[in-house]
């Protein structure tokens, strides 16, 4: 074991991040790399950044800083960028920052390992192609792990939308789908490691068109199919969008027995104005009857989406038409966050809404959401839910999970242990989760 070096990486971003470091673990795994949770013992750092969030570049530029000091005291030490910032930056990163060895875009992290070996001949080395080699098909050979109850798969990637907020058809390129035996295959060997519930991944997961046995597969047909997976017992998706919500997707909510009843489907503005302008292609009316078709397969669903509030040009008038949409829906939770500039999409050319009328718009809507959120937490007690636990609690004999509706549970008992699934009666509603006790029928 003396020849096993240490690799620490730290994820910035999506759940599609996550699963991409899990992957990169496993493929350092074959170039006798083990994980560690300390990057003072590491032989190599990877950071996996994302460039959604507001100063993403320099966020990832500050923490490197803090990692010259490391450098230091281990000059053999590999540092890495990838992901979504190392794609938009490239050779940048390098220039800034002399002491990166290694630059690799999302879509070339199977190459790690000869990117590794490049640097142990003392050079150093990039890799921001989108390369013709499935990197899926590369990563399915290499050597794998006991995995805990929960798992993302990545079923598609890249977005052809161009909304005019967004880096990812830049960064992640055009929308692709993986092949359905592929996916499958990933999911059996997924149960076989100790999962028992799979959230399907993708920019726009709902545009999944995976090629096989002679035709393309919808989402639904995907979703279908995995549902026939002996031992696994949940499936969810993320995220999505309004447009590819196709009839037989909204009717798997009701009719397939493993789909979870939880869906996350961001609209961004309730101003038809500001959805114009964002290159959204739908409206709010045509957001709002789709909503309603969801409800009328799956009524007790779950509902959350994402605002972005300050967009370039939105009046008080427009805000205000998001505020009534967020009203109108009853979101179970939401994400919402200020506009903030991507160099190089066409919103960071426009006229910006000054940053002290943006703050003041998303404390407005934050509290509209959050008093949606404790409803619909709130309605929860009394009722009995399915859990699916995961990790003990912070206190003694306590153990936590997520219920079908993708709330946080905890209860307190002796004989439960990650993995199981049981039925919970919710007894109260706290800030972020729910308090229950197993239920005997």
């Amino acid at each position: 074991m003396a020849d096993v070096k240490k690799l620490y990486i730290k994820t910035y971003g999506c759940q599609m991040n996550v699963y991409d470091s899990e992957r990169m673990a496993e493929a350092m795994a074959g170039a006798g790399y083990v994980e560690t949770q300390d990057p003072t013992e590491a032989d190599m750092i990877l950071l996996n950044t994302c460039h959604i969030r507001e100063k993403a570049a320099e966020k990832v530029y500050s923490e490197l800083g803090r990692l010259r000091g490391l450098k230091v005291e281990k000059p053999d030490l590999k540092i890495g960028v990838a992901g979504c910032v190392a794609q938009a930056e490239g050779e940048e990163i390098m220039r800034r920052q002399p002491l990166v060895d290694l630059v690799v875009g999302p879509q070339s992290y199977h190459r790690l390992p000869e990117m590794e070996a490049r640097l142990r001949e003392g050079g150093k080395a990039i890799d921001t192609d989108f390369p013709t080699e499935d990197k899926f098909d590369t990563l399915r050979h290499r050597p794998k792990s006991a995995r805990g109850p929960t798992a993302f798969l990545t079923v598609q990637e890249g977005c052809d939308k161009f909304c005019a907020f967004c880096v990812v058809p830049y960064t992640r390129g055009a929308e692709v789908s993986r092949p359905p035996e592929r996916v499958l295959e990933e999911a059996r060997d997924l149960v076989e490691r100790g999962v028992r519930e799979i959230t399907l991944l993708g920019q726009n997961v709902n545009a999944y068109h995976g090629a096989g046995l002679g035709e393309d597969w919808s989402l639904a047909r995907l979703i279908w199919a995995l549902n026939d997976i002996e031992g696994l017992a949940r499936i969810r998706f993320t995220t999505s969008h309004p447009k590819d919500m196709s009839d037989d997707l909204i009717a798997a909510h009701g009719e397939c027995p493993k789909l979870m009843p939880y869906l996350h489907l961001p609209v961004q503005s309730g101003s038809n104005r500001i959805l114009k302008r964002m290159n959204r292609g739908h409206t709010a009316e045509d957001y709002l009857r789709l909503i309603e078709r969801i409800r009328a397969a799956r009524p007790d669903i779950l509902l959350s989406g994402d605002f972005i509030v300050g967009f370039p040009e939105e009046t008080e008038a427009d805000f205000q038409d998001t505020l009534d949409l967020i009203a109108t829906v009853g979101y179970g939770t939401a994400y919402s966050f200020k506009y903030s500039t991507r160099p190089g999409t066409p919103a960071a050319e426009r006229i910006q809404i000054p940053e002290e009328v943006k703050s003041e718009r998303l404390l407005r809507l934050q509290a509209l959401i959050s008093n949606q959120q404790r409803a619909a937490q709130e309605a929860m007690v009394g009722r009995k839910v399915s859990v699916l636990f995961e990790k003990p609690g912070r206190l003694s004999g306590q153990i936590v999970g997520k219920s079908d509706y993708l709330h946080a549970v905890h209860v307190t008992s002796p004989t439960l242990k990650p993995g199981d699934l049981a039925q919970v009666e919710v007894l109260s509603s706290g800030a972020n989760s729910l308090s229950g006790r197993i239920f005997a029928a």
